[in-house]
């Protein structure tokens, strides 16, 4: 179970670790995003992603003996460069499976940290991860259906709560569920006038379709700018969560994702990944529940972007 005690806990344990990130207020936003806008930037995070505050939380809270032989991890990029980071800390090896579509600076991110990566289907990570455990006594760590990850992924939550206490919404990328589930359980536990807001792309809609449905859905595989944004299924833990705590989930189409990446670049001078800019491009889309009076932050996930895809924009 996640609780926001828990959450606190995962602070103070990370704190020695991490970057407490900046909330930057960006005022030339305003108008083209109809609201206050803030970010939370995520982007300056160590391993350049909000992702390392979740894995380093769960392998710091796991006893030595299970990771003896190591670890793997399934992931988009982020959270495998997360896993990498911490298990170096830790002096233990990492093992990273990926996909075959990830940008190359996500990739020789993880194998500059000193982790072995092998690359794979989309839709393979996770069968793939869980043949490595068993034949090499590795212990799984999973991007987000995991209590411990999501109260790692949840301290930015607190973190954004003392730097703009005027929030009062919170627009959150939407992937596989486990940043969210986090933010929103700390924010509604101690904030629960905050509208949470997720932002996922519309060709990969887990949630909104599977919260229509009332059940987890499986979708089938799509390709999207948005590539930390792709998991085909919503998470087994974190799906309770983000029905009963999420205010909202808007889909982004993918010329959205493009012109919020290009927007928060070129007027709000933040560097970031497509996945990270999906909430400003559904303000641009113009289907976010927020008016021009709102304090909106919005949370900047990741900056893992190479020049190769900026110059494919």
């Amino acid at each position: 179970m996640l609780t926001v005690e828990k959450i606190q806990a995962a602070k103070i344990k990370l704190a020695p670790y991490i970057y407490q990130t900046p909330v930057v207020r960006l005022h030339g936003l305003d108008d083209l995003l109809n609201c206050n806008v803030s970010i939370k930037a995520e982007n300056m995070q160590k391993t350049n992603s909000f992702k390392l505050r979740g894995a380093l939380n769960k392998l710091l809270s796991m006893p030595l003996e299970q990771l003896q032989h190591g670890v793997v991890a399934a992931s988009s990029g982020n959270h495998g460069k997360g896993v990498a980071f911490a298990a170096k800390l830790l002096n233990i090896p990492a093992t990273i499976v990926l996909p075959e579509t990830a940008p190359s600076i996500k990739v020789e991110g993880i194998r500059a940290l000193g982790a072995n990566v092998v690359q794979c289907k989309l839709a393979e990570r996770h069968l793939i991860t869980e043949a490595l455990s068993l034949e090499h006594g590795y212990a799984i760590i999973h991007p987000y259906d995991d209590y411990d990850i999501m109260a790692g992924q949840g301290t930015v939550a607190l973190e954004i709560l003392e730097q703009l206490p005027q929030v009062n919404a919170l627009v959150v990328p939407i992937g596989g569920g486990g940043l969210i589930s986090g933010v929103a359980t700390a924010i509604k536990a101690l904030a629960p006038h905050v509208k949470i807001i997720g932002a996922e792309p519309a060709v990969v809609s887990r949630y909104s379709e599977s919260i229509k449905s009332g059940e987890r859905l499986l979708l089938k595989e799509q390709k999207s700018l948005a590539d930390a944004l792709l998991p085909l299924q919503p998470g087994e833990r974190n799906f309770p969560i983000v029905q009963k705590l999420v205010d909202d989930i808007v889909r982004v189409d993918e010329a959205s994702i493009e012109n919020g990446m290009k927007t928060l670049l070129e007027a709000g001078k933040i560097l970031a990944e497509p996945s990270s800019a999906i909430g400003i491009g559904a303000a641009l889309q113009g289907n976010l529940p927020i008016t021009k009076n709102d304090h909106v932050c919005f949370l900047i996930s990741g900056g893992n972007v190479g020049l190769n895809q900026l110059h494919n924009l």
